[in-house]
């Protein structure tokens, strides 16, 4: 399928279920990630399903397409080892319209995480003359098929909740090169799937009060709770030699057993100010219990509680303007992020840098393409820890248009 692809070959995503997914659309991307405290009536937002609600009578259909290019270094025995990859994916297809001048409902897909890692290990065997080779590999993801509704309460005040149908795979595999006199060197090879398949849930909130005549307050945040989702695993193990010639028969150790996994309570808060649709500055901050997170065999995943900062702003000239150069949407924006991952009691850091760019397109410009670029870096060459310097670039499009309208006879 295409949205497990994932995004290039990541070590780290041998942990937990693999890589996450920036939860935002392509307009976010080109900001920080900045999306939790404000919403733009052109776009739709992914990150609160209660601004859903600021939504106007439009319908939006919007697609987002997220490629990258990463290259990883490491030091091993003083020796600097370097790769480079390059892959894209799907980032989401998504649709809102209004049910009523209060409600608005999103239908979205988005791949959540992706899991790509292909590793080799040496090392030799204490007290012989052979040497051990281990290879580890994985692939996979798990997506989201969400369904959310936001409603406006008051003038000022907004709630949401999504439900998302969360599927997908994981293959885990390895494989140890043992070496015997008498018959040769053999590989025992282990194989675990889990498959992944299970409701989850998130509520939102935000509140816009007017500061004066030309300034509002945005304030929001979305809470996802700790959750147990069902999965089913498979493991297998077997003997073969180098050539792939079995030595032994499959040994299946379990087939599609029901399992379940717990994926961590998240909490997400943001805060920005905006004057009309010309100006806006925002704080995002997030946090995730990932020290919570238990794989399907109810085991401890390894795994710190991960935090995330992003700033960012957006500028439109002159919005009511009949000059296209005016309608051009630029934005900028700083994310750090403190990822779950550790190496050597040493939590792995991100820190990117972004700019992104709106057109304005068809009738009345209220069609966009976006396109976002972010530079960003995690980890450094210290000790065995992988440092990843990677560019990704995201284009969106945005199509905006009236459905459901009455037919009006004069």
């Amino acid at each position: 399928m295409v949205l497990a692809q994932g995004l290039g070959n990541s070590p780290y995503s041998a942990q937990g279920i693999g890589e996450l997914y920036s939860p935002g659309n392509i307009t976010n991307m080109g900001m920080g990630d900045v999306g939790v405290s404000n919403a733009n009536p052109f776009y739709l937002n992914l990150q609160n399903p209660a601004l859903l609600a600021r939504r106007s009578r439009f319908t939006v259909f919007e697609v987002g397409l997220i490629s990258q290019s990463k290259t990883i270094k490491q030091n091993i025995s003083n020796d600097l080892k370097s790769q480079s990859n390059f892959a894209g994916n799907l980032g989401y297809l998504a649709l809102s319209f209004p049910a009523n001048s209060r409600w608005n409902i999103s239908l979205n897909l988005k791949p959540y995480t992706y899991v790509n890692y292909n590793i080799q290990r040496v090392e030799a065997v204490p007290g012989t003359a052979y040497t051990a080779v281990y290879n580890y590999t994985g692939k996979g993801g798990l997506n989201k098929a969400t369904f959310a509704n936001g409603f406006r309460l008051t003038k000022n005040i907004y709630a949401g909740v999504e439900a998302s149908f969360l599927f997908g795979n994981i293959t885990n595999s390895s494989d140890a090169r043992a070496a015997l006199s008498s018959s040769g060197d053999l590989l025992v090879t282990h194989l675990n799937r889990t498959n992944y398949s299970d409701i989850v849930y998130k509520l939102g909130a935000a509140w816009r009060p007017k500061l004066n005549d030309t300034w509002t307050l945005n304030v929001g945040a979305t809470y996802d709770p700790q959750i147990r989702v069902k999965a089913t695993q498979t493991d297998i193990y077997q003997q073969t030699t180098l050539s792939g010639q079995a030595i032994t028969a499959p040994d299946t150790a379990r087939l599609n057993s029901n399992a379940l996994s717990t994926l961590p309570q998240q909490m997400h808060f943001g805060v920005s100010v905006e004057k009309g649709n010309t100006l806006l500055i925002g704080v995002d901050a997030g946090f995730q219990k990932w020290s919570e997170y238990r794989t399907a065999d109810n085991r401890p995943g390894n795994l710190a509680d991960a935090m995330n900062v992003g700033a960012g702003i957006e500028y439109t000239p002159k919005p009511t303007s009949n000059r296209y150069r005016d309608l051009i949407t630029y934005r900028a924006g700083f994310q750090y992020n403190k990822l779950p991952y550790q190496t050597n009691g040493t939590q792995l850091t991100d820190i990117n840098g972004s700019l992104g760019i709106s057109i304005p397109l068809g009738a009345y410009y209220v069609n966009h393409v976006t396109l976002s670029l972010v530079g960003g870096q995690r980890g450094v060459l210290t000790g065995t820890q992988i440092k990843e310097q990677y560019v990704r670039i995201g284009i969106g499009f945005s199509l905006n248009d009236v459905w459901f309208r009455k037919t009006v006879i004069d």
